[in-house]
């Protein structure tokens, strides 16, 4: 259903033209429009009634308030005789910019423009007995002559002017502050850049040192390898005559001994053997370190090296306080190396026999995505968290630590992690005071 127009008029003479302005910039204040939409509106009438007037014939102006969905004032000028809807289009692009919308449409009763002004958020609601108010004092309303329009054109200029010279003012402020700002960020710039460049500079100094440093570590480690190397080869042949030495002055077929020579040959031969442990233990450590050891990979069977580690190390789990456990492997194949695999498993296995008093000592094998995970488990002292990376440094034993059967080194944990390394994968514990300890090797299926 069509709205009812707040109030009609016609445009006949140019007279009328500032008729139809008055009549619009007050029906723009009537329905709650702010003072510069109402002089865009107004501007907008006059204008397009002075384009419709030139084409000669009446023009029809409706002010209609359409109070559904969003509230709009609309203005329908309607020219009774067919004119070139194409040219008016383009004589109307700046009037275009003082309305909200504008369409011209041409037809047989002839050229239609249809301009709209949205209202503001504060304009009071369009009821019914608002609109017929708004009705009732247009009617009354008497048009001023030419001179009061023009008048009130002054007025409003000089209005828009003072607008434009405080935002002029306003705009120049605003460029002064951010002018002053501009200069303080290029100063707040310039330190950075020094101090960027200052840090620089330090930091390329500190990378040199750091490579001279790492340098210096790396030939510092590769003499202590070769050191420990030359040293332990040239220890194994004495150890090992002291050894052999010792086995025959034990001889039943040599002279006999007294009590208390028998016992201390025995001390030499123990000694001896502790010692032997000990120069191995560093000739692989060292091998490892200086990149000597290179894995010979192949599909490993775990079920044979679990039942080889069960059979070997058994012997050395005499007390019946503690129960030693080779699981069934639940990964039943490995691309890996079977010999430096089992070297590493039976030397964390062994640790866990000589440091656990009561309780289990135990290894699994089970699939852990694309890695597979051993782990042998105790139920011995435990290691405190703090600890937990130093046992794997050489030469290190955790404090009040007393294996239960042999000597330790050391070497066993540095070198087990070595060999994990050059395998792929990664060893770390899990330990804690009165807890037992678990160490997990992480390997990959496919190195």
């Amino acid at each position: 259903m069509r709205a009812e127009p707040l109030i009609r008029m016609r445009i006949r003479v140019e007279q009328d033209v500032f008729v139809a302005r008055q009549l619009g910039r007050e029906v723009a204040r009537e329905v709650g429009l702010e003072a510069q939409d109402q002089t865009r509106l107004a501007t907008a009438v006059s204008e397009v009634g002075r384009l419709l007037l030139t084409a000669g014939r009446d023009t029809d102006v409706a002010f209609v308030a359409l109070a559904s969905g969003v509230p709009t004032l609309q203005v329908e000028m309607a020219h009774q005789m067919p004119g070139d809807a194409d040219r008016l289009k383009a004589q109307l692009t700046q009037v275009r910019r003082l309305v909200d919308t504008m369409e011209v449409t041409h037809g047989e009763p002839g050229t239609v423009v249809r301009m709209s002004r949205r209202l503001p958020m504060g304009a009071p609601a369009l009821s019914d007995g608002r609109m017929d108010e708004i009705r009732n004092r247009l009617s009354s309303h008497v048009p001023g002559t030419p001179f009061d329009e023009l008048s009130v054109q002054n007025q409003q200029l000089i209005v828009a002017l003072n607008e434009v010279r405080a935002q002029r003012d306003d705009l120049a402020r605003l460029n002064a502050e951010l002018e002053e700002t501009n200069r303080g960020v290029m100063a707040l710039y310039h330190q950075l850049s020094d101090e960027l460049e200052e840090t620089n500079r330090g930091v390329v100094a500190l990378y040199a040192e750091l490579d001279e440093k790492s340098v210096q570590l790396r030939a510092a480690s590769e003499a202590k390898s070769r050191f420990l190397a030359n040293v332990s080869h040239e220890l194994r042949a004495p150890v090992t005559a002291i050894i052999g030495l010792g086995r025959l002055l034990t001889d039943e077929s040599s002279d006999d001994l007294t009590e208390e020579q028998r016992r201390q040959v025995e001390l030499i031969r123990g000694s001896a053997s502790d010692l032997l442990t000990l120069v191995n233990d560093l000739l692989d450590l060292a091998k490892a370190e200086a990149g000597r050891v290179e894995p010979h990979w192949s599909e490993v069977d775990l079920k044979a090296v679990f039942g080889q580690l069960r059979g070997t190390l058994r012997p050395l789990a005499t007390r019946p306080e503690v129960e030693f456990v080779v699981e069934e492997p639940q990964v039943p194949t490995l691309r890996s190396d079977e010999v430096l695999l089992a070297q590493v498993l039976r030397n964390l296995l062994t640790n866990a026999i000589k440091f656990t008093a009561e309780g289990s000592v135990r290894l699994s094998v089970v699939p852990a995505g694309d890695d597979v995970r051993f782990a042998v488990a105790d139920t011995g002292a435990g290691i405190p968290p703090e600890l937990h990376e130093r046992i794997f440094e050489e030469f290190y034993q955790v404090p009040g630590s007393k294996a239960l059967s042999g000597k330790g080194t050391g070497l066993g944990l540095p070198y087990a992690r070595r060999l994990v390394g050059i395998l792929g994968g990664a060893l770390h514990v899990s330990s804690a005071p009165g807890q037992g300890s678990t160490f997990t090797v992480s390997l990959p299926v496919n190195p």
